[in-house]
C-alpha cells in the first residue's frame, strides 16, 4: 500500500544500507589504514542488529498493511539509538560523525507530525549530553583528521538531506494535496445529491401544473380561432409536453448506474441527435454546426452526458439568441465539442467564479446548469473550458475522452 509514510519508510530503508556500508568503510578504514585501535565486537554488533532490522523492514513492506506513525517514528528511534551506539565506542561527543544526528531529527520533521519531531529531537538531544560524559576515548585522534571527518561528515548529511529527505516532504504535501481534493470531491458530491433530491421532488410536484396548463391550453386553442393566438397556443403546448417529456426520462433514470447504461456512438451522430432536440426546445435561436472531416470517433453517449451539453447549449443561447455556432472536432484520445457565442464575453470576476454552484450572471437563474454539467463531463473523464473569443463573445470547450 503505497501512502506516504511506506514510500518514506522504502527511502529510509535504501539510506539505511547507505549508512551502514559507510559505517563498515570509515571503521575499517581507521582501524586498519590509521591504526587506530576501535572495539570491533560491540560496534560491528551494533551494526548487524540494524542490518538485520533493516532487512526485516524491507519485508513488512510487502505486507499489504499502511505504515503508521509510531511505526515510522520507531523506525527513527532505532537509527538514533545504533548511532549512539557507535559513537560510545568511538569518541563520545568528540567524535566528528556526531552531527549525524541531524539527519533522524529532519526526517522526523518532513514525515511526522510536530510531536513527534520534537521527542527525536529531544532523544537526539539527550543523547549528545550522555555522549559527552560517558564514552570511550578515541585515542591518536588529530585535529587535521577531525577536520577531514567534520567535512566528509558535512558532505553525506548534504547528500542525504538532498536526496532522500526532501523526497519524503514532497510525499506528504502530496498526501495533503490529494486529501485536500478529497475533501473538495466530497463537498461537491454532497451538493450534486442535495441537488438530485430537490429534482426529484420538484419532478414529482411538476406534474400537476404542467397538466393543468396542458388543459388550459386546449381550452382556449378550441375556444379563440384567432390565428396569431392558435400559433401562440401551438407553441406553449410544445413546450409543455417537451416538459413532460423531460420529467418522464428523469423519473425514470432515476436510481440507475448511467454510465453503465449509455452506449458507444459516433460523436457526429450523437452531437446531430442532441441539436435535433435542443432546436425544440429553443426554436427562436439561429444554430451553425461544423465538424472536422474525416471518421468521428466514438463516445459513451447516454442521458448525463445529453443534459449536461443541452445545458451549455443554452447558456450560450441566453447571451447569444440570435447567433450559436457549434464545432466538432477530434485529435489523439479526445474529442472537443466547441460552442461559441456572441455575447458579451466573459468578465474576470465571471471567470474565476464559474462553474461555481449557486452562481450566475441571469436575473433568474438558479447557478446550478453549469455546475452540474460540468460535474457530470468530468465524471466521464472529460473537462470544461471557458474563455473569451476573437471578436467577442465566449467559447466552451467540452473534451470527452473517445471510445475504441
Amino acid at each position: 500500500m503505497q501512502t506516504p509514510l511506506n514510500r518514506n519508510l522504502e527511502r529510509i530503508v535504501v539510506m539505511r544500507n547507505i549508512a551502514i556500508a559507510g559505517q563498515i568503510l570509515v571503521i575499517a578504514f581507521v582501524h586498519r589504514v590509521l591504526s587506530i585501535p576501535l572495539p570491533l565486537l560491540p560496534m560491528g554488533t551494533a551494526i548487524a542488529i540494524l542490518l538485520l532490522f533493516n532487512f526485516a523492514t524491507k519485508y513488512r513492506l510487502n505486507v499489504p498493511r499502511p505504515v503508521s506513525e509510531p511505526e515510522f517514528f520507531f523506525q527513527i528511534l532505532l537509527d538514533v539509538a545504533e548511532l549512539t551506539v557507535l559513537l560510545y565506542f568511538s569518541g563520545g561527543s568528540t567524535n566528528p560523525f556526531v552531527s549525524l544526528y541531524l539527519i533522524p531529527v529532519v526526517v522526523s520533521a518532513a514525515s511526522l507530525p510536530w510531536r513527534y519531531t520534537w521527542t527525536t529531537a529531544a532523544a537526539a538531544a539527550a543523547c549528545y549530553t550522555l555522549l559527552m560524559t560517558h564514552f570511550e576515548p578515541l585515542h591518536k585522534q588529530t585535529f587535521m583528521l577531525h577536520v577531514y571527518a567534520m567535512w566528509a561528515t558535512f558532505v553525506f548529511s548534504t547528500l542525504i538531506i538532498a536526496a532522500f529527505v526532501v523526497k519524503m516532504g514532497e510525499s506528504i504535501r502530496e498526501r495533503d494535496r490529494l486529501l485536500a481534493k478529497a475533501r473538495e470531491e466530497a463537498l461537491r458530491s454532497e451538493r450534486i445529491l442535495a441537488l438530485g433530491t430537490l429534482a426529484a421532488g420538484a419532478a414529482h410536484e411538476l406534474g400537476t401544473p404542467l397538466a393543468t396548463m396542458s388543459l388550459v391550453c386546449e381550452e382556449i386553442e378550441s375556444e379563440y380561432q384567432d390565428e396569431a393566438l392558435q400559433k401562440d397556443i401551438s407553441i406553449l403546448t410544445s413546450q409543455i409536453e417537451n416538459c413532460k417529456r423531460i420529467l418522464t426520462r428523469l423519473i425514470a433514470s432515476a436510481g440507475e448506474a448511467r454510465a453503465e447504461g449509455g452506449k458507444m456512438e459516433k460523436a457526429d451522430v450523437f452531437v446531430e441527435h442532441l441539436l435535433e432536440e435542443w432546436r425544440i426546445v429553443r426554436p427562436a435561436t439561429s444554430i451553425s454546426f461544423g465538424k472536422q472531416k474525416g471518421d468521428a470517433p466514438k463516445i459513451l453517449a447516454e442521458r448525463t452526458l445529453s443534459q449536461a451539453i443541452l445545458n451549455l447549449l443554452n447558456n450560450a443561447a441566453d447571451a447569444s439568441p440570435n447567433d450559436v455556432e457549434i464545432e466538432l472536432g477530434w485529435k489523439g484520445p479526445e474529442v472537443m465539442i466547441e460552442i461559441r457565442d456572441k455575447g458579451k464575453g466573459l468578465s474576470p470576476e465571471i471567470a474565476s467564479q464559474a462553474g461555481e454552484p449557486f452562481f450566475s450572471t441571469k436575473e433568474e437563474g438558479f447557478g446550478i446548469g453549469l455546475f452540474l454539467a460540468n460535474a457530470s463531463i468530468e465524471r466521464m473523464g472529460g473537462h470544461v473550458h471557458l474563455y473569451n473569443r476573437e471578436g467577442g463573445g465566449a467559447v466552451t470547450r467540452v473534451c470527452l475522452p473517445a471510445g475504441k
